[in-house]
């Protein structure tokens, strides 16, 4: 039997009765609750056939909201070409998994489905998740054309009935997204968006907000030295289904027609510290890897053996299936079955699966995708070999 709030708000401080499912009943002083039915009672007494037990405290655990989380990957990743022309940007790895579990993986445990919204190579993305597990459903919702940020989100409305999650498809960043959920049930407004800081915005949305966090104004891509705030938007959100009636069919921008007219109804910022990286380009994509490795270390899974007469050097992730000696690193990512021929010099790179570096080859600041050849000798500077 689910108490009605108003009930359990003249309960507070009282004695009260809860009959669990397995027959078990729990008396004890409602101290606390919250608007799912979680509740918290003290001096706690647990009754059953067999006699009662007692317990100092004792947290009882009602329904728990489920969450979606809109992800926003409806692009034809050209920035990453040629990579790109033989899979889409989602399942491009980055240190061991693909960019898009990156986003799925830490979404708290209220999210039990990820919509993602796209528009290339979707049966590519069906047999992904079709062959792997994320511990969440997945809906994928195509796109005959890109629709831009806000079409997006209107093209998928009707699986957005409750608040919900949103996020571009290339962020990559430390954003603590149970403490930005909590933030924005407290705020009660129409939207909360995560605000990253930088010295110079002017290749970016930009956002100012009242002392209360209040989104009061937006400005996009200003001219440098006359932006109005270092706080651009991180393209994190969470909004309340209201803001879909906000949103025109066709081809709509978030950012330039929606937001600026929603304002009246409360949007917040949510501001965070440690990093962010927007990773749609290489050398965004190579500067995320190099973030990533930074805060987590080198992770070097492959058998020692196949490291003798390797140097390495900085943070490196080596999973490579035959090494002989070179010089590897530092921000270098060596997918399972690629292969570094003697006296290779590899940096600030990644390498995937079937590649193979020639002897001799020098590569630096380059992506080196499935089953490419960098010759003997070569050199490959700021390049993506696909």
């Amino acid at each position: 039997m689910v108490l009605p709030l108003a009930l359990l708000e003249k309960s507070m401080d009282h004695r009260i009765s809860l009959l669990l499912k397995d027959s078990r009943v729990l008396e004890g002083k409602l101290a606390g609750y919250d608007d799912y039915m979680n509740m918290v009672l003290e001096d706690t007494e647990e009754r059953t056939c067999a006699g009662t037990t007692w317990s100092a405290s004792l947290r009882c655990e009602g329904r728990r909201e489920r969450m979606k989380a809109l992800i926003l990957a409806g692009g034809l990743g050209t920035r990453l070409r040629p990579l790109t022309f033989s899979m889409p940007k989602p399942v491009v790895p980055l240190l061991g998994r693909p960019l898009i579990r990156h986003l799925i993986d830490p979404l708290p445990d209220e999210v039990d489905t990820v919509i993602l919204a796209v528009s290339y190579m979707k049966d590519y993305l069906e047999t992904y998740f079709q062959e792997n597990d994320v511990g969440r459903e997945i809906v994928l919702v195509n796109e005959d054309q890109p629709l831009g940020t806000g079409g997006a989100l209107k093209n998928v409305s009707k699986w957005l009935d409750d608040t919900f999650f949103a996020f571009n498809g290339d962020v990559i960043c430390s954003l603590d997204l149970d403490s930005m959920l909590a933030s924005h049930r407290s705020r009660r407004g129409i939207g909360t968006m995560a605000l990253w800081t930088v010295d110079d915005p002017s290749a970016f949305g930009v956002v100012a907000a009242d002392d209360s966090g209040r989104i009061t104004t937006f400005q996009e891509k200003p001219a440098p030295g006359e932006a109005i705030s270092n706080s651009i938007n991180a393209g994190a959100y969470i909004f309340e289904p209201e803001l879909l009636d906000h949103i025109p069919e066709g081809v709509v921008s978030l950012e330039r027609e929606v937001f600026p007219h929603v304002l009246h109804r409360g949007l917040y910022g949510f501001a965070f510290e440690g990093f962010w990286v927007d990773a749609g380009t290489r050398e965004s994509f190579l500067r995320a890897q190099r973030t990533l490795l930074d805060v987590k270390g080198s992770t070097v899974p492959c058998p020692a053996r196949r490291l003798a007469g390797v140097r390495l050097t900085g943070s490196n992730m080596i999973e490579a299936t035959h090494l002989e000696p070179s010089e590897i690193g530092p921000n270098v990512y060596l997918e399972k079955g690629a292969e570094v021929r003697r006296g290779a010099k590899i940096s600030d790179s990644m390498v995937m699966a079937g590649a193979v570096i020639g002897r001799d080859a020098v590569v630096s600041g380059s992506m080196i995708g499935p089953g490419a050849v960098v010759e003997d000798g070569a050199v490959v500077t700021g390049t993506i070999l696909a």
